[in-house]
């Protein structure tokens, strides 16, 4: 199991385009690719331009095919120019629950 966490912070203005981006993102990845078990795009509380993503991958090839898929490819062309700050991304692996506790 794979875990990427990213954190990410927009520019004010192009809020609305980098929501829609990453919709489009995280429904291609949620309905097309077996190897992803969780893709969630939360919106901070406090600061309404920063996101963070949490996505969760069956393992590192399954995180490799997603990078190709087209969707992925047309969210990162798309949001290429909407980053207030340079993202961060963190890659972990899940304690609890272990892999049989996520669906197959």
């Amino acid at each position: 199991m794979l875990v990427l966490m990213v954190n990410i912070k927009v520019k004010p203005d192009r809020r609305d385009e980098f929501i829609a981006a990453i919709r489009e993102d995280a429904e291609g990845t949620t309905t097309k690719e077996e190897g992803n078990l969780q893709f969630n795009v939360i919106q901070d509380s406090d600061d309404p331009d920063r996101f963070f993503l949490f996505e969760v991958y069956r393992d590192e090839a399954a995180l490799d095919a997603h990078r190709q898929m087209p969707h992925f490819l047309k969210y990162r062309e798309a949001t290429a120019g909407l980053y207030a700050e340079e993202t961060v991304r963190r890659m972990g692996t899940n304690v609890f629950p272990d892999d049989a506790g996520w669906a197959s």
